[in-house]
């Protein structure tokens, strides 16, 4: 009953924080309330930071309308695509290299470079390959999340305990049932941890591409919001990406928790 408490406690004042951030913004923006001190008067602070009550406007004329359904559709689309094939590369390469310690030596500087690069310049470069569509978008996402996964992943493979591993080999294991028994389920964690970023990173990617060049998406409609100054529906698009974000990142934590049972929970490590 006591954590029941205290986790309603934690959402409520969540929730608190969140409507003081929205009643501040509305007061701040709003004519006939308080003027913001920097920008000397409330029309010029609506025009650079928009209003709520007009933001929340255009959301709902877009799902009423139907608007906005189908470039939710093309943006999941985009950053599902480039978030598995993403973590699916990352975790095949880094399972790899970690167990071929000659190949990571001589793959280690042009790994570190083309992690180095900035890779959201790539994005002019993939639409000249994959055009304005959707594979061009999916391939900067997918850029953006491999590495976060093959870095956690060769750095949980190389970390398993060597103990481990002898004992696994002296009751027989073969490789195969090393990397199922012992090298998946010591990368696993990692590889979650990892994943939180990766879904953003995907998400990044996918909008990216359609602000720079698209047809659909969310992305796009900012974009063409932003070239009529038409502050109200950038910020709209803002919050839904937002709410977007939060809702992928939900499902990833529901996916770690119903394959981690076996990792236990900082509470019951506490209690043991």
């Amino acid at each position: 009953m006591r954590g029941n408490g205290s986790r309603l406690r934690l959402k409520a004042i969540q929730i608190a924080l969140l409507a003081g951030a929205f009643l501040a913004w509305h007061v701040l923006t709003s004519p006939t309330l308080l003027p913001p001190i920097y920008f000397g008067d409330a029309d010029k602070a609506a025009f650079f930071f928009g209003e709520p009550l007009k933001v929340f406007s255009r959301l709902l004329d877009w799902f009423v309308s139907g608007e906005i359904y189908r470039h939710l559709w093309v943006t999941l689309i985009e950053t599902l695509l480039a978030f598995a094939i993403g973590t699916l590369g990352g975790v095949g390469f880094g399972l790899w290299l970690a167990r071929a310690p000659l190949a990571a030596a001589v793959l280690d500087p042009y790994i570190k470079a083309a992690n180095a690069m900035p890779r959201v310049i790539l994005a002019p470069i993939f639409m000249v390959w994959f055009g304005l569509g959707m594979a061009s978008k999916v391939a900067l996402g997918v850029t953006l999340v491999f590495f976060i996964v093959f870095f956690n992943v060769f750095q949980g493979v190389r970390e398993v305990s060597p103990v481990i591993l002898a004992n696994a080999r002296m009751l027989g294991a073969s490789p195969r049932a090393l990397l199922r028994h012992v090298f998946l389920p010591s990368a696993m964690s990692w590889v979650f941890a990892s994943l939180h970023n990766s879904i953003g990173l995907a998400f990044v990617g996918a909008v990216v591409g359609e602000y720079l060049g698209s047809a659909e998406g969310v992305g796009y409609l900012i974009h063409q919001a932003e070239g009529v100054f038409d502050i109200n529906t950038v910020f709209a698009g803002i919050l839904l990406l937002t709410a977007f974000a939060l809702v992928l990142d939900w499902a990833v934590t529901i996916l770690e928790v119903r394959f981690m049972l076996w990792q236990p929970r900082a509470g019951e490590t506490e209690k043991l």
